[in-house]
């Protein structure tokens, strides 16, 4: 039985290695950096003037500084990430955190459309679908809508 777990282990350790060494595609990569500076913006936005993520006629109070600090944390973080994986060409886990990011997008779009922010909506809405088909061409045949892709 410890044989067969080691020949899974070396192979498991060869195509992770094969993942590491090809790069990703030109237009994948421009959408994961696009990404992240406009993420990073969004964080920094959320950070510096948090009015701009409301209408004018809403009020910033202190509930609205501390979720502008939650969004600033979670845009940041993914934006360094982004980059990271990219740089380091981990394909199967930037694949994963642009399936994230991607879902995120999507459900900002929808919070967008329900509560009347009609121009910025498509735009969000663009940039997860995107990301999600950045995604699916990391996935090597296995994409994120297949149970397997989740499996090792």
């Amino acid at each position: 039985m410890p044989e067969r777990n080691s020949a899974h282990s070396s192979r498991a350790e060869k195509t992770a290695v094969a993942q590491r060494s090809r790069s990703v595609p030109w237009w994948v990569a421009a959408i994961v950096i696009l990404g992240a500076v406009l993420t990073a913006m969004g964080a920094l936005i959320a950070l510096i003037h948090p009015a701009m993520l409301v209408s004018p006629r809403d009020q910033i109070n202190g509930a609205v500084h501390i979720y502008a600090g939650y969004l600033f944390a979670r845009n940041l973080v993914m934006a360094v990430m982004l980059l990271g994986l990219l740089f380091m060409r981990a394909r199967r886990a930037l694949g994963n955190l642009m399936v994230l990011v991607g879902f995120i997008q999507l459900l900002d779009a929808c919070m967008d459309l329900a509560e009347g922010r009609w121009t910025i909506a498509p735009g969000v809405l663009v940039f997860g679908v995107v990301f999600l088909i950045g995604a699916a061409r990391l996935a090597d045949g296995l994409p994120f809508w297949k149970p397997e892709a989740w499996k090792l």
